[in-house]
């Protein structure tokens, strides 16, 4: 209406000036229609200008709104980066490109091999007349139980707390020492053996062996290029399976050769296992070594996470016949105090606790005490040993510790590093005139002539 007043005033004052004559009329009414026309822009123009300034306000609204938002976000941001840049140590607030990151789990400690003197080759090797300061005695093995009902046949028998304390005297006996079978008629309380293999075991006099028991592990060859072509030839390599690890290495290409061989390894199927626990099952070759091998005088124990990397006659010259000893394991890398392996065992939940608990009370009654490296009457470098690779003569002095400690194992857990320094000082306790002449060596030495893998799983 505004816009229409305006423009007919506007309209009156031109058609005064420029309207002649009879051109009046005429021209009066051109102007009004120019008048309507812009009148009807003229609300069209206003309408379009309430919406835009409807956006303005709006789009005002929104940014107050957010900018204040985004401001705030950027202070907060500001003092949450001042309170880490606080706790940085003091030692990295200087340092301009320090970056906060997650804490790392530690790495874990590596431990170095160390250089084992061995001799140049086997070619002048010469066993050592025997030892007369060796304990010599006879030990004779508890071959069939009587009295018992077919369900309660063991293969570690069942030896009563008074045999038990019995056993520990270096002196003329039978003892229990596993492959205990019950009376005739019974069934076979395990570790079943082919008469093949058996034949070939009993011809051995030097021995190496190892055994994967539940596909526990990869088969690790022993470094062929290391070993002399007398080793070869004279050394007997046996590699104890059960039928379900022969059967993994088999899908992986390890199949035996017409002689039962992988490379050096002799494969011997253990069948009818005498322990559900497989770790207490491979207890049976790394300590009966004696047993299996009736015929020979040395043996060399390695874990089947170890590859060895050195001549076994290289081996026995240089842990028995040049230390002078029957029995050569070497100690921890890290602890020292059976104290400390049985919180370890624990911590890492590796047998049940209530199990380990008996036994380790049951050993501080019977004398063991804490490792106290001052005590002179020590005797031992380390109350635990590494325990994967153990050399030894088949002596009567190593065969009763071997038994022993086999016993221990199988009464109480599998973990014999838990008994080894229990077995070892009241063995020595009890025979002060008939030492085991032990030899207990640096585990550096064990990583230089051995390389370790990890397990395939965790038993």
């Amino acid at each position: 209406m505004c816009i229409l007043m305006a423009c007919t005033s506007s309209i009156e004052l031109s058609s005064k000036r420029k309207c002649i004559g009879g051109l009046e009329t005429s021209c009066r009414f051109k102007m009004r229609n120019i008048c309507w026309l812009l009148a009807g822009r003229g609300r069209k123009f206003g309408r379009i200008s309430t919406k835009m300034l409807l956006l303005a306000v709006l789009f005002l609204i929104y940014f107050v709104y957010f900018g204040v938002k985004m401001h705030l976000y950027v202070i907060l941001e500001d003092a949450e980066e001042e309170t880490k840049a606080n706790s940085v140590p003091e030692q990295w607030k200087n340092v301009s490109n320090y970056v906060t990151k997650q804490p790392k789990k530690p790495h874990r400690q590596r431990y170095s091999p160390c250089e084992v003197p061995f001799l140049d080759s086997v070619t002048y090797l010469q066993e050592p007349e025997d030892n007369v300061k060796l304990a010599r005695f006879s030990l004779r093995y508890l071959e069939r139980e009587q009295g018992i009902l077919p369900s309660e046949a063991r293969f570690g028998g069942h030896q009563k707390f008074m045999d038990r304390e019995k056993s520990f005297r270096a002196t003329n006996q039978t003892i229990h020492c596993g492959f205990v079978r019950g009376p005739d008629g019974f069934p076979s309380t395990g570790f079943d053996l082919d008469e093949e293999d058996k034949k070939f075991m009993n011809a051995c006099k030097i021995v190496v062996s190892s055994c994967i028991f539940g596909s526990f592990d990869f088969l690790r060859r022993p470094t062929s290029k290391l070993i002399s072509e007398y080793s070869k030839k004279n050394v007997c390599f046996v590699m104890f399976v059960d039928a379900q690890t022969l059967a993994k290495l088999s899908s992986e290409g390890n199949i035996p050769d017409e002689r039962g061989n992988i490379g050096l390894w002799r494969i011997v199927v253990v069948k009818n296992l005498p322990y559900e626990d497989m770790r207490k099952t491979g207890k049976v070759p790394k300590f009966l070594s004696h047993r299996l091998f009736p015929s020979s005088r040395y043996s060399i124990w390695v874990d089947s996470k170890l590859r060895l990397n050195a001549d076994p006659m290289l081996i026995i010259e240089y842990f028995l016949w040049r230390a002078g000893s029957e029995y050569a394991i070497s100690n921890h890398y890290t602890r020292h105090c059976v104290w400390e392996e049985v919180l370890q065992n624990k911590r890492l939940n590796k047998y049940n606790h209530s199990v380990i608990d008996e036994q380790f009370h049951f050993y501080q009654s019977d004398g063991l005490t804490k490792y106290d490296l001052s005590d002179p009457d020590i005797h031992l470098p380390s109350f635990v040993p590494e325990g994967s690779f153990i050399v030894r003569a088949h002596t009567a002095m190593s065969n009763l510790f071997s038994c022993l400690w086999f016993n221990e194992v199988d009464r109480f857990t599998s973990r014999d590093q838990l008994s080894f320094a229990y077995t070892y000082l009241k063995l020595r306790r009890l025979n002060p005139d008939k030492p085991l002449y032990l030899n207990m060596f640096k585990d550096c030495e064990r990583r230089g002539i051995t390389k370790l893998f990890h397990h395939r799983a965790e038993m």
